[in-house]
């Protein structure tokens, strides 16, 4: 059995995989559970009639399941946990929520025009907080294994490198170095280099947030 699954595709590119994080988690998860899965692209700015016909609200990602479309990446990672038990991903619920608040302040510093309204400091407690996490279970969230919390964490911490050192020539500093021995970690799996954004779309996909 084949998944279908419907991404986002690139801005400007409507054959190619474009720069939606939680697109992504969803794809890592199939890959890292060694599932046959097929993507379509969405020109999300040019939504077709049969997408929107199975998927009135749009949004992507979108998996098939049962002859039935499934949105939002929480309730498609469940659903593919439950489908597909062999090689569980699923992390005990204390390390659940671990790093959950870095890509909400990832967004807020992002979009902030003022340096000293505390965005950037928010964002620097919960990468420590990240730290010191991995510091102590690492070299993952769960200890040796990878788990759903790693393969959400990890295109959100990608976006995060790409888009800040671009839009605002920032980079995480060098002193948290589990943060940075767990990206190279993560971005060093195959079924992150067979996901990944290219760098350019990622920018090209922030590029109206970060203008508005």
């Amino acid at each position: 059995m084949v998944v279908e699954v419907c991404v986002k595709a690139a801005a400007g590119a409507p054959d190619v995989l474009g720069d939606c994080p939680f697109t992504q988690r969803v794809l890592l998860t199939l890959e890292e559970k060694k599932i046959p899965y097929k993507y379509h692209p969405i020109n999300v700015s040019d939504k077709p009639q049969w997408f929107l016909e199975v998927n009135p609200e749009g949004k992507v990602p979108v998996i098939k399941f049962d002859d039935k479309w499934i949105p939002d990446s929480d309730v498609i990672v469940g659903h593919i946990e439950e489908k597909f038990p062999e090689r569980p991903l699923s992390p005990p619920p204390e390390f659940a929520s671990v790093g959950s608040k870095i890509f909400p302040s990832f967004v807020k510093f992002l979009k902030s025009k003022d340096p000293s309204d505390g965005t950037e400091q928010a964002l620097l407690d919960e990468l420590k907080a990240l730290d010191e996490h991995l510091k102590e279970h690492g070299p993952y969230v769960n200890g040796e294994d990878i788990s759903a919390v790693d393969l959400s964490l990890a295109p959100k911490l990608y976006h995060l490198d790409v888009v800040l050192d671009h839009f605002k020539g920032w980079k995480i500093p060098e002193s948290l170095t589990h943060v940075h021995d767990y990206k190279k970690l993560l971005y060093s799996r195959e079924s992150f280099k067979k996901t990944q954004a290219a760098k350019e779309h990622v920018i090209a996909g922030w590029e109206p947030k970060v203008n508005a």
